[in-house]
């Protein structure tokens, strides 16, 4: 299931770069995001987030909501639950401060973000997903290319025929994925290559990154001839086995998660500093004694 979201500058000047390389590792996804139709109702928890993604992309257009749905995606189907202080920073650099610069304005894009990861993080539950294997949990936002998405984008200029011709339905989203992977590669560690799972975890990896793989590449085909057999994927199709894999990686830290969060220490105070623990005194005077 994937809900549409409605078209972003980002979306036509991705389809104008014509920028749809095959990746080479995993989490080395192309810039071949996709462009739009809207729902007739919008749910508020996403008409929020888009709202909120929309001002940020004022700020860098490498931002939108499909990007920003599947960074989020990933946080939700990490092993360890990072909070906001964490992901915000590492998400949006400093393009979050500059864009919400009034208190009021800060808090209403905080609460649009974490609803928005709070229902990821609802449908990424493990126990339903282990009642519920065969079930599609999740609703990715995505910007849907469909010929007349193509075409309009064409007519205003936006693009040639050629360009939006690579611009495929979900590339973003899986480039938004591997962004949060690669910003928290501590909590994604990779099975050695012995580990009778590896090629599992792999595989689900790549599921995913097949997104934004250039549907003609040799990459690609490949893929697509292992996992169907007597036809070529529909895009749907496409869609609906990475929500699978995202699934699939969320039930997998269940027993091969994290054995100990990674340690992030703070700075250590200096021996004349005001101790951490609050107590007014020096360092050396209380817990440096």
């Amino acid at each position: 299931m994937m809900e549409a979201t409605e078209p972003t500058d980002r979306a036509a000047s991705d389809a104008a770069s014509g920028d749809t390389g095959d990746i080479g590792d995993i989490g080395d996804i192309s810039d071949d995001s996709a462009g739009d139709t809207a729902d007739d109702e919008v749910d508020p928890v996403v008409e929020a987030f888009d709202a909120v993604c929309r001002r940020l992309a004022g700020f860098d257009d490498t931002i939108d909501t499909e990007w920003a749905d599947g960074y989020l995606t990933a946080l939700a189907a990490s092993p360890r639950r990072i909070e906001v202080d964490e992901w915000l920073p590492a998400m949006f650099g400093d393009n979050f401060e500059r864009a919400f610069a009034d208190p009021a304005d800060v808090g209403m894009a905080l609460v649009a973000l974490q609803a928005r990861l709070h229902l990821l993080r609802q449908d990424l539950d493990p126990e339903f997903l282990l009642d519920n294997p065969d079930t599609v949990t999740l609703a990715p936002l995505m910007q849907v290319w469909d010929d007349e998405t193509r075409a309009r984008v064409v007519e205003e200029g936006h693009a040639t025929a050629e360009q939006v011709a690579k611009a495929q339905t979900g590339a973003a989203w899986a480039e938004g994925f591997f962004s949060a992977v690669d910003d928290f590669a501590d909590d994604w560690p990779i099975p050695e290559a012995d580990d009778e799972l590896a090629d599992t975890f792999t595989a689900l990896c790549e599921t995913i990154a097949a997104l934004g793989w250039d549907p003609a590449g040799e990459r690609f085909i490949s893929f697509a001839k292992a996992g169907w057999k007597d036809a070529d994927p529909s895009r749907d199709e496409l869609i609906d086995e990475a929500c699978f894999a995202v699934q699939d990686l969320r039930v997998y830290w269940l027993d091969h998660g994290l054995k100990h969060a990674p340690i992030r220490l703070a700075p250590k105070a200096g021996r004349n500093d005001p101790c951490p623990c609050g107590s007014g005194k020096k360092f050396k005077k209380c817990h440096g004694a």
